[in-house]
């Protein structure tokens, strides 16, 4: 089949493909000559593609000093919990009166699901099912500027790179889920969206999981730049 994406997006889902897979590493600088060597492809869809990737918030590109990956602080995990709760809050008691028991029953399968997915270890199914989780309810809303909005976030939290995750976090998460899905069924519009805001994404609420997931990958990168030395 003929690949119909433009150049830019085949260069951008190849750097963001190599960051999930950890060949790419925060606080290291791109390569640029060799990244286009290897595609052979030219600087402009490279530039075009980081332009992106900035914009989105994985890299910086510094003029004249090259283009450095970044990495993900506490702070900024802070601050993207504090946003997407908001916001997901909100598209809950927006489109409250759309959800019906397929939804319902479709949220409970998605979960069921990513138990059984944790329970094999597979991460990768189980984030894109997380992800399915959240669209059953945010492709409801009008507001159709808040996917592209909040999803470059989920990536930075979840995606980028591939992480040693928390069991016992993942399988709180699908907890979560449940009490979240209990709410709708009883027709609880605000403590629904309290939930999803004030609990899901909640910093405060999440932090000892948040500092075990983020030391375990700082051990993992510290390892990964050893074992290149």
């Amino acid at each position: 089949m003929l690949n119909i994406k433009s150049l830019r997006e085949q260069v951008y889902q190849f750097l963001r493909d190599e960051m999930h897979a950890g060949r790419l590493l925060p606080d290291t600088t791109l390569n640029l000559n060799a990244i286009s060597q290897r595609l052979g492809i030219s600087k402009t869809p490279l530039r075009d593609a980081l332009l992106k990737l900035e914009v989105e918030g994985f890299v910086t590109i510094l003029p004249r000093r090259g283009v450095i990956i970044n990495a993900l602080t506490l702070e900024d995990v802070r601050n993207f919990y504090q946003i997407v709760g908001a916001l997901e809050g909100a598209v809950v008691e927006e489109v409250f009166p759309l959800l019906d028991s397929s939804h319902i029953s479709a949220l409970r399968q998605i979960t069921a699901d990513m138990r059984e997915a944790l329970r094999r270890d597979d991460f990768d199914h189980y984030y894109a099912l997380n992800i399915r989780f959240h669209d059953v309810f945010l492709d409801l809303s009008a507001n159709k500027a808040l996917h592209p909005l909040i999803m470059p976030m989920k990536q930075r939290l979840y995606d980028f790179q591939r992480r040693p995750y928390v069991k016992d976090w993942e399988f709180r998460n699908c907890q979560e889920h449940d009490t979240f899905i209990d709410a709708i069924k009883a027709g609880d519009a605000v403590e629904a969206a309290r939930l999803m805001r004030d609990v899901h994404w909640s910093f405060e609420v999440q932090e000892g999981f948040i500092r075990e997931f983020y030391r375990r990958e700082a051990l993992e990168r510290l390892q990964a730049q050893q074992a290149r030395a």
